[in-house]
């Protein structure tokens, strides 16, 4: 290695490598050691050796050394004190001599340990029993009673115990033999050099500002649910307001008071889940009911002849998990609306469906209507076509005609997605009058339900809506932040 090689990695040295380099010498030391004399913490030294040793400044040798250590019994004997040197001092405490019983009471030792101390100090002549009591003899010195004690302490301080004595306190469970690892630090020739450039110049570190550093992932909200909460907080900033949007509902809510005759396909098993528990829900008030029943069999209020059949109540009383949002929104108009006025929810859906890239069996909708005396046709494509360039950043949307039982005229709204084309992403149209008049609403409504998964698939530009409920920690680390508009 050159001199100039070595100036470089010199001035590329940490503090606590400059530190222990020059506390090293060609003299072996222990980390300990080195600790000590660097005045540098151990856990540091051993990563500053390790960085040393790789720069070819020190040598660094690992040995495993057969060492005696205290057990968690011989570090508690040596804390609190030895079972026989409790013994004798509570004995000395209250008065010489005491019962067994009242001699373990008061020297608070354990049955075992009560039981080793009278054995160790009867062998030493220091308490003899006389008549049921324990005395003393009065032959016990402080050292001789302490010395066990002290050759724990000696073990703690790495001093060598007599060989008698280990095996005694190894016997007793107090210390163990154990394979200690043990790493010394000598300086190489190029450490030497090292630590003279060091002695002798003021070498400032040099930093590269360039190296790669760890990435921090801070925490942070999933993608699709900053999406959502960012339409929620733009909707009631344009004075809409939420609805309540259960999982569960009555086919009442999600099928009659939408005006959808209880024969229609969508009602079967093929296009729609059935709860096994619970079976019924709660229906509103019976005038309400009435109302439905009457616009269902022959148009009620409206200038309808309705369906023409006989409407039940006991269909329309199944529970069923929420088929679409607007469920939501004929709960609002049952409950009662102020106009004009704007409601909206964002709702999860469930929908037999075959799984592909842009449908979901389970998925998230955001559904809403406005309420007013001369809505029309036109502001509800201004409205939609809005939503979708404001909140999806879509560049192109087309309508198409539609038809849905609750809403007449009924349109299809389709924008453009940059890499799968033309997408339907909402339904939408104006509630039909059997809905409002039988439900005592006047004016007109507007409405619209939008597959809000698509929209955030424009909004996050991904290509497969399951990708929306990924748990790829990759790409929810790497997502960027979510801003509505373009």
């Amino acid at each position: 290695m050159s001199s100039q090689d070595i100036v470089e990695l010199v001035k590329s040295l940490s503090d606590i490598e400059r530190r222990l380099l020059l506390s090293t010498s060609f003299e072996s030391l222990s980390l300990e050691e080195a600790s000590i004399k660097s005045g540098v913490a151990l856990d540091s030294v051993r990563r500053a050796a390790a960085w040393l040793e790789q720069k070819g400044f020190v040598s660094v040798v690992e040995k495993s050394v057969e060492k005696v250590v205290l057990t968690p019994q011989g570090e508690k004997a040596l804390s609190g004190g030895m079972p026989e040197n409790i013994f004798l001092e509570t004995l000395t405490r209250i008065g010489g001599k005491a019962s067994f019983v009242d001699l373990q009471r008061e020297s608070k030792l354990s049955p075992q340990e009560f039981t080793a101390a009278l054995g160790i100090n009867k062998r030493k002549a220091f308490v003899v029993i006389i008549n049921g009591e324990i005395q003393e003899t009065g032959v016990a010195s402080e050292g001789e009673s302490f010395s066990e004690q002290n050759f724990l302490r000696d073990v703690v301080d790495g001093k060598k115990i007599p060989q008698e004595s280990f095996f005694e306190l190894q016997k007793r469970g107090l210390v163990e033999k154990k394979l200690v690892v043990s790493r010394t630090i000598t300086i190489l020739e190029n450490g030497e050099k090292a630590k003279d450039i060091l002695s002798s110049q003021n070498i400032s570190r040099v930093y590269d500002v360039g190296a790669p550093v760890p990435t921090l992932f801070a925490g942070k909200k999933a993608p699709y649910v900053q999406f959502l909460n960012q339409i929620r907080h733009k909707l009631v900033a344009l004075g809409f307001e939420e609805m309540y949007a259960p999982l569960v509902v009555s086919e009442f809510y999600n099928f009659d008071v939408l005006f959808q005759p209880q024969n229609h396909p969508a009602r079967t098993w093929t296009d729609s889940y059935q709860l096994l528990k619970p079976k019924k829900a709660r229906l509103p008030d019976k005038k309400i009911v009435s109302a439905i029943k009457a616009a269902h069999e022959n148009g009620g209020k409206a200038l309808s002849k309705g369906w023409g059949y006989e409407w039940s109540e006991e269909i329309a009383s199944r529970a069923v998990p929420a088929m679409h949002g607007t469920a939501h929104s004929a709960r609002q108009l049952v409950n009662g609306v102020t106009y004009p006025h704007k409601y909206f929810a964002i709702a999860r859906c469930f929908r037999p469906d075959v799984v592909d890239a842009t449908h979901l069996i389970e998925f998230n909708q955001m559904e809403g209507f406005v309420v007013g005396e001369d809505l029309n046709f036109r502001h509800l494509l201004g409205m939609l076509k809005d939503f979708a360039i404001e909140i999806a950043g879509a560049e192109k949307v087309k309508f198409f005609p539609d038809y849905y039982p609750f809403t007449e005229p009924s349109v299809q709204l389709s924008a453009k997605h940059p890499e799968l084309g033309w997408i339907e992403f909402a339904g939408a149209g104006m509630f039909r009058p059997e809905m409002l008049e039988n439900l005592g609403i006047k004016g007109e409504a507007i409405a619209w339900g939008m597959g809000i998964d698509r929209l955030a698939m424009f909004k996050l530009g991904i290509k497969d809506i399951r990708y929306l409920f990924a748990e790829d920690i990759g790409y929810l680390r790497n997502a960027k932040g979510v801003f509505l508009g373009k």
